[in-house]
């Protein structure tokens, strides 16, 4: 791998570790998310997922080890030149948001890079995107809906149309189907899908703990246990009964249903 294979890399880490009291939460881990890949990192609660994705968005220094985002090297560059390169939508940006705001506001501030209302009036063109952004989404009849009645999936397509505003290179998804009931999960999938797909869309990392959450589009994942690399590379290539086995620690069987996956235990006997 020559330097211009490194130069495209839109993540890497080696050999990064995160210490919290005396415990590793993420392991030596050494990582690299080239350009256009779409990444599921995969694994049980606890296993260190969120952390490596807050090492990602640079709000988590790693103890040991070192990490370049978008090209510059964490501890060497202001991450607030960094942080709006970086789109992030999860459960803890949605606590952030004022539960009184519009979805259209909540969509728009992001242009700002700022949680509240800022009453100057935006620039029509940033409202078509939010509007854009919040119809890919399937968000069209709720732009007038105050951000705090709305569902946990209104709020989750909400929150990537948002993280989509700053036109980021890296899209970074924390459990973005988590507490939604099959419906809502599969809407939530088929609009990832179709984000994943999109050849102009920025590289993607989005954490899960279930396999059938991973969207038609996403190509590579990684495997995490108790901090450590269980598997990383292609999905279609380690995505294996053998390697999830391994990493939720008991025996499961993959399958594979077109371009989605399930997993299930075996049968007792």
């Amino acid at each position: 791998m020559g330097d211009n294979a490194l130069m495209s890399d839109v993540l890497e880490l080696v050999d990064v570790s995160v210490v919290r009291d005396g415990r590793a939460l993420v392991d030596q881990v050494s990582w690299s998310v080239a350009e256009g890949e779409r990444w599921v990192i995969l694994g049980p609660n606890g296993a260190g997922k969120t952390t490596l994705l807050n090492v990602a968005s640079s709000y988590l220094f790693p103890t040991t080890g070192t990490v370049s985002i978008l090209g510059d090297k964490l501890g060497g560059v202001d991450v607030f030149d960094l942080r709006p390169r970086i789109g992030m939508a999860g459960a803890a940006m949605a606590e952030k948001m004022p539960r009184r705001q519009t979805v259209l506001e909540t969509v728009l501030t992001a242009a700002y890079g700022m949680t509240a209302t800022w009453h100057e009036g935006y620039e029509q063109v940033d409202e078509d995107r939010a509007r854009a952004f919040l119809d890919r989404l399937g968000m069209n009849d709720f732009l007038d809906r105050k951000f705090g009645t709305l569902s946990e999936g209104e709020r989750k397509r909400t929150l990537i149309a948002r993280a989509m505003m700053s036109d980021p290179e890296l899209l970074l998804l924390d459990e973005p189907a988590a507490g939604l009931d099959l419906g809502g999960r599969e809407d939530l999938v088929r609009r990832l899908g179709r984000l994943a797909r999109d050849p102009i869309a920025p590289s993607m990392i989005m954490v899960t703990h279930h396999v059938e959450e991973i969207a038609p589009g996403f190509t590579h994942v990684l495997m995490i246990r108790q901090g450590k690399v269980v598997a990383a590379g292609p999905l279609e290539l380690e995505l294996t009964s053998r390697n999830l086995s391994l990493c939720f620690g008991l025996p499961l069987v993959v399958e594979r249903r077109g371009d989605r996956y399930t997993a299930a235990g075996l049968p007792l006997s």
